[in-house]
């Protein structure tokens, strides 16, 4: 399974949260990703490949063409390092906290 980081840095490049938007509604080929975009073809592909080995996009063949569609599964890494944090910034605080009380205490 990819890290976080890998995930956090897909999720960084503005025109992949675009082609993100995108495969919201369901699975899409490479040309319905493209359309309109202000870039080529083989660059959406690129993107598609970034997003697939980040975990957050699969594809599949149907027929000649290759569809592909969100993972929700490949937001996981990235949940449970911002779980992670949020657990160590609360075992903090309440350190801190009972630290306090004891020395007012």
């Amino acid at each position: 399974m990819p890290s976080h980081e890998a995930v956090l840095a897909a999720l960084a490049d503005p025109t992949r949260r675009v082609i993100i938007e995108r495969m919201k509604a369901g699975p899409r080929s490479v040309d319905d990703i493209a359309r309109g975009m202000p870039i080529s073809r083989p660059a959406v592909s690129q993107h598609l490949r970034v997003l697939r080995e980040s975990g957050l996009a699969s594809e599949r063949r149907a027929g000649r063409r290759r569809l592909y569609r969100l993972e929700p599964a490949g937001l996981a890494p990235v949940r449970r390092y911002v779980e992670g944090l949020w657990d160590e910034v609360l075992s903090a605080y309440r350190s801190a906290a009972e630290k306090e009380a004891a020395d007012v205490g």
